[in-house]
């Protein structure tokens, strides 16, 4: 399911109009990527969480030549499944 198809089942589930749906859907992906932003966590129960992993800077190996490299540090979202949505998929 991609974003398209997400607004046209909120749309046909909550009868909403498409305008609406659309806002909702963007409304809900945008708070979502604040929170993450600002280094918070985002918990569905039943269904997933997402977090944010940081990094820290590293001396990694070019693959090509071999020579170190720097690897600047970094955060990076990341996706956890809930117990019921892992449960849920397994029965299926």
């Amino acid at each position: 399911m991609n974003k398209a198809e997400l607004i046209e089942a909120l749309r046909e589930e909550a009868s909403l109009s498409r305008t609406k749906a659309r806002e909702v859907v963007e409304l809900f992906f945008d708070e979502m990527a604040n929170t993450l932003t600002s280094g918070g966590r985002v918990e569905i129960r039943g269904l997933c969480s997402f977090f944010v992993k940081e990094y820290k800077a590293y001396t990694g190996r070019n693959p090509k030549t071999g020579e170190p490299t720097l690897v600047k540090p970094k955060k990076l979202p990341f996706f956890k499944c809930g117990k019921e949505l892992k449960e849920r998929v397994d029965y299926k």
